[in-house]
């Protein structure tokens, strides 16, 4: 009985985890670390996002979509035109269409999304929607990511780093 008790307690406090995590923008919840395993880090694939002069780093997620972006950059960077869209991504599309995994999300500032299979948003703020996941740029905050990307119309050259 002492054995059942106790995973009971352990199933609730990890469920209380998970449930923690809704609402939050930022790095520290477990939930949000969609594009990695525990010995699987070293192999997932990364992708330069140029614009506006500067760079940007992003792990890109283990599904179909990304891997054809992968394929497609194989054959050289590729440059398309964004906008700004709700205050809270740069949008555009990039002239192919990619495999669509759509499920709903939240998205969190950094998040590069697939939508409608030809357009790849990137966040600088939160939505939700269906959507699928292409990657996710490392190590800068909401506000470096929305300085970097500007405001108005830009070019963005997405490349194999």
């Amino acid at each position: 009985m002492r054995k059942l008790a106790f995973l009971f307690c352990a199933m609730l406090v990890s469920l209380h985890a998970v449930a923690a995590c809704n609402g939050m923008t930022d790095d520290s919840c477990p939930e949000r670390d969609y594009n990695t395993t525990e010995n699987d880090t070293r192999t997932m694939k990364k992708i330069t996002i140029s614009v506006n002069g500067r760079s940007m780093t992003a792990t890109l997620a283990d599904n179909s979509s990304a891997a054809a972006l992968v394929a497609l950059l194989e054959q050289g960077p590729l440059a398309y035109n964004a906008h700004d869209y709700g205050n809270f991504e740069k949008v555009g599309d990039i002239g192919h269409t990619l495999p669509r995994n759509d499920e709903y999300i939240t998205t969190v500032p950094g998040d590069i999304i697939l939508y409608l299979g030809n357009n790849i948003c990137i966040y600088y703020d939160t939505n939700e929607w269906n959507f699928t996941r292409l990657g996710r740029i490392e190590n800068l905050s909401a506000s470096e990511i929305r300085s970097i990307l500007g405001t108005g119309d830009c070019t963005i050259t997405l490349s194999l780093a």
